[in-house]
């Protein structure tokens, strides 16, 4: 029944992507899944517990990438790049259309899933902060709490910004750009020498 049931939202993730939420109906979801909507409806009640079952869904699909890139034993850098690659290719999936309908149709569900998303992001770059101060790779006297938060705002900032466009925040080059400008600000030194080595193990070239 759990294994059906994330197939089914991960296929409706794709129509949503693809068409956005408000124009899948139920009727549109059950064709192209290819069941019955009687059935469909053994797994949900109506389209409002779809749409947030399939947001769930995504953010634990999420989290799980952000897991799977952390299983291995890195230093804060190989960390920050490795997330950075996992978002990277996230950020090809984001769809303007759905977070538009999703922010225009289900706004308690838009903004309690920011939400988590912030704090997921926040905790994140607070912990890699830590660590690499720990670890001598980031500057000793840099502030972890005002930098975790100031980085936060950058990231939460480009989705509201009206200089910056949807389609360069997406673009894989545009988010490298940040990713780097971001550590060569705060690596120590010893951290520099380590930096420009992971950019190449990596192939990140700037």
């Amino acid at each position: 029944m759990h294994e059906e049931l994330n197939n089914i939202l991960q296929r409706v993730h794709t129509l949503y992507r693809k068409y956005g939420i408000k124009s899948v109906t139920m009727d549109d979801v059950s064709r192209e899944l290819g069941i019955s909507k009687k059935t469909l409806y053994q797994y949900v009640h109506d389209k409002d517990e779809l749409v947030r079952k399939v947001i769930e869904f995504e953010l634990s699909q999420h989290q799980g990438h952000y897991h799977e890139s952390l299983r291995e034993k890195l230093n804060a850098i190989e960390e920050l790049a490795e997330i950075a690659r996992c978002i990277s290719f996230m950020l090809k999936e984001y769809s303007p259309v759905t977070e538009y309908d999703l922010r225009k149709y289900y706004p308690d569900l838009y903004f309690r899933a920011r939400e988590i998303r912030r704090e997921r992001i926040h905790k994140f770059i607070l912990d890699n902060l830590i660590k690499g101060k720990k670890e001598g790779l980031y500057r000793e006297n840099l502030n972890t709490d005002i930098l975790a938060k100031f980085s936060l705002s950058n990231i939460d900032g480009m989705f509201e910004s009206d200089i910056i466009t949807i389609s360069e925040f997406l673009d894989q080059q545009f988010f490298l750009e940040y990713f780097v400008y971001h550590l060569r600000g705060i690596v120590s030194e010893k951290g520099l020498a380590i930096l420009d080595s992971t950019l190449r193990t990596y192939e990140i070239v700037i």
